[in-house]
């Protein structure tokens, strides 16, 4: 994972935990030989708590536009139309729950 910027969705900073729609803040990291972190990005929630809500493409945009110089964004969970969007921005989801140190 030479070279790469990623953001991750935790609650707890050691752990991939949480939804996409859910996060309240990204952690942005660094990956060339070791995993290094590089800042704390809040974001406002995507979802409303409903899971039939429509996508608010308002919103979604602010929250790309945080991640805009990420490759990856690892998440327990990402609903198909923001992980669509996501790759058309050029960043892969990855689907991935535990330990951050792990992901190396």
């Amino acid at each position: 994972m030479a070279g790469l910027r990623i953001a991750i969705v935790s609650t707890d900073g050691t752990n991939v935990n949480d939804h996409f729609g859910m996060a309240k803040r990204f952690l942005i990291y660094d990956c060339n030989d070791k995993i290094t972190f590089v800042e704390e990005r809040q974001t406002e929630s995507l979802s409303v708590g409903d899971p039939d809500h429509s996508f608010d493409a308002e919103k979604f945009g602010r929250i790309a536009a945080l991640l805009k110089d990420c490759s990856k964004i690892y998440v327990t969970q990402i609903g198909e139309v923001p992980a669509s969007k996501l790759e058309e921005l050029g960043i892969e989801p990855v689907i991935h729950e535990g330990p951050i140190a792990n992901i190396v």
